[in-house]
């Protein structure tokens, strides 16, 4: 049986009736109609469901929509206007970090928050950060070069 919930979305206070077991991710998709989380393996295996909860990188397929209720959750969808792109994300189109597409929201998110909690890493720690998203298209390179630009810009606008 469906049961009210009241979610935070990009700024955004949400209502919507929810069945108890939906995940996160299912909320996003089918009840707010935000498909930029990607349903890739439901296992919280590949990263591309990731959004910010609270501003921390979670993999929304295993959160109970129910138990964001207070939460403040960034989609890929809450990362930019029309206008302009996050840092992060324009990062990723000038440096050539788009492959097919399917896993950059989970990776540009996992990066985002990231860069929220170490404005200066490492290619290491990059590489540490993103290492729940799997993507089968690319060897990473661009997108570790995509994110350490993300920072220096972050970092320049500071």
């Amino acid at each position: 049986m469906k049961q009210p919930l009241q979610l935070q979305i990009n700024g955004e206070s949400r209502q919507m009736l929810v069945e108890p077991f939906y995940s996160l991710l299912d909320c996003l998709r089918d009840e707010a109609q935000l498909t930029g989380a990607k349903k890739g393996c439901d296992e919280g295996d590949c990263g591309a469901c990731t959004v910010l909860m609270d501003g921390q990188p979670v993999t929304s397929c295993l959160v109970l929509a129910h138990s964001a209720h207070h939460a403040d959750i960034t989609t890929i969808e809450g990362l930019a206007s029309v206008a302009a792109l996050s840092p992060v994300q324009r990062a990723f189109v000038e440096h050539g970090g788009l492959q097919c597409g399917f896993c950059i929201p989970g990776l540009i998110m996992s990066a985002t928050g990231f860069l929220q909690s170490n404005p200066n890493p490492t290619e290491e720690d990059v590489r540490f950060a993103i290492g729940g998203n799997l993507c089968r298209c690319t060897g990473y390179a661009r997108v570790v070069e995509a994110i350490m630009a993300a920072a220096a810009e972050m970092r320049a606008a500071q």
